[in-house]
């Protein structure tokens, strides 16, 4: 307390013991590509260079970052080196244009806030089957409302653990898919990869021509029982500038795009489903009301032609909650996972202070602000902020034997709002008795 020496009114500044909770985005993406040559990647350069005076280029002494200028036509190709890009071109492009490429290493990780950054790092659609998924699947995220993605590559499937060891550094992601890939074994290390973290959620497609009886979860083709997990059925058509036609392409990219636009225009809280797919002329199957029927209740979420729109037509975690029913809705799950990481990086200055009430009434008093907010904005269920949430750190929650531990304990609890899946509107018809 500071000592006045003359009469008068003074104004002191006093800390309020709150340090606001900021919300944690929901909607950065990262995207794993099986590409089995190497990457194509336009860029700027000055040097040129045969096929063949790149191939005696020694790999070992070769700089991590190449940059060359190749003649290109439709075929040439510098593989078997990750220091590397493949060119792949339109041949009546290629005949007289140069084509000016920079390798991406094998399990590099760029950020990518635009198609066109893609395009300067990855390459543009191409030939190459891996790649070009790869290529629409980021073009459909940011066409369908994504910001900011981060994109790796790896040569096969069983080299997905390179990618998925870069992106535990990165805990921006929130989405995680690795468009077109459909391998059990490999969706299995997506889902755990996203279960021991806890703060991201798998987007995973199904193989191109996988008949409906096959969509079962724990299946000879779906993976089991997930709520870190969503599956969607069919592949869509899209656009293909490569072959000026249409093409279908695994859906994981632009849904990833859809959670981004709803959790950007409505909150993370909503189900991102009865949403147009931009960019999706048309699908691989037809799928009825009555065919969606086992499908919904097994947890694959289907996309249907409305009315002439492509439309998403489900918002279930893999299984439908059979292993949790708590988390049955893709909504609820990564509104826990956003709840869940948002406290824990905004009360990292909890850390070595003394554990004492006051450090407990100040727990209680940051997460019931944050709560609160989130509350008003329509994100949890209630009339009233008590009816919505509790935040619960006291002497109860913290004895002396946790004490002793150096621990501190808090007890959250959030309800959550379900998507209204099921409208029913009951209408009865009222008769009129003719009078005598």
């Amino acid at each position: 307390m500071p000592t006045y020496l003359s009469p008068g009114v003074y104004v002191e500044e006093v800390a309020s013991g709150l340090a606001p909770i900021t919300g944690v985005g929901t909607s950065t993406a990262g995207f794993i590509g099986i590409i089995s040559l190497a990457v194509p990647a336009p860029i700027s350069s000055t040097k040129t260079k045969s096929k063949k005076e790149a191939d005696a280029e020694d790999p070992a002494t070769a700089p991590s970052t190449v940059e060359t200028s190749i003649l290109a036509k439709k075929g040439d190709f510098i593989i078997g080196d990750d220091q590397y890009s493949v060119v792949l071109q339109d041949q009546k492009k290629a005949e007289d244009a140069i084509a000016t490429t920079k390798s991406v290493k094998v399990g590099e990780v760029q950020l990518c806030t635009n198609f066109s950054e893609f395009k300067k790092y990855f390459g543009d659609f191409s030939t190459d089957s891996g790649h070009n998924i790869l290529a629409h699947a980021v073009y459909g995220f940011f066409r369908n409302g994504g910001t900011r993605c981060f994109v790796t590559w790896v040569k096969a499937e069983k080299d997905i653990d390179l990618a998925l060891e870069r992106f535990e550094a990165i805990d921006e992601i929130a989405i995680v898919a690795a468009p077109g890939v459909t391998a059990k074994s490999t969706l299995a290390k997506i889902d755990i990869h996203c279960r021991l973290l806890g703060d991201r959620f798998a987007i995973l497609d199904t193989e191109e021509e996988i008949a409906l009886d096959q969509l079962e979860p724990g299946g000879a083709k779906i993976l089991g029982n997930s709520d870190y997990a969503a599956v969607y059925f069919p592949w869509i058509q899209v656009f293909d500038p490569i072959s000026n036609a249409p093409k279908f392409m695994p859906p994981s990219g632009y849904i990833a795009g859809i959670y981004a636009r709803v959790d950007n225009q409505r909150g993370v809280h909503k189900a991102p489903a009865n949403e147009p797919i931009l960019g999706a002329t048309g699908l691989k199957q037809e799928i009825s009301k009555i065919k969606q029927e086992p499908l919904n209740e097994a947890g694959i979420n289907c996309i249907r032609n409305l009315n002439g729109n492509i439309r998403v037509w489900g918002a279930r975690t893999l299984g439908a909650g059979k292993d949790n029913p708590d988390f049955k809705y893709i909504n609820i799950r990564r509104q826990f996972n956003y709840i869940r990481e948002s406290i824990d990086e905004g009360t990292q200055w909890t850390v070595f202070e003394p554990n004492t009430p006051e450090l407990w009434a100040r727990i209680r008093r940051n997460i019931s602000a944050f709560l609160t907010n989130e509350w008003r904005k329509g994100a949890l269920f209630g009339t009233t902020a008590q009816e919505a949430f509790f935040v619960k750190c006291d002497a109860e929650t913290n004895p002396i034997d946790v004490r002793k531990l150096g621990q501190v304990v808090t007890e959250i609890g959030v309800s959550v709002i379900e998507p209204a899946e099921f409208v029913i509107f009951r209408i009865t018809q009222i008769v009129t008795e003719e009078k005598a």
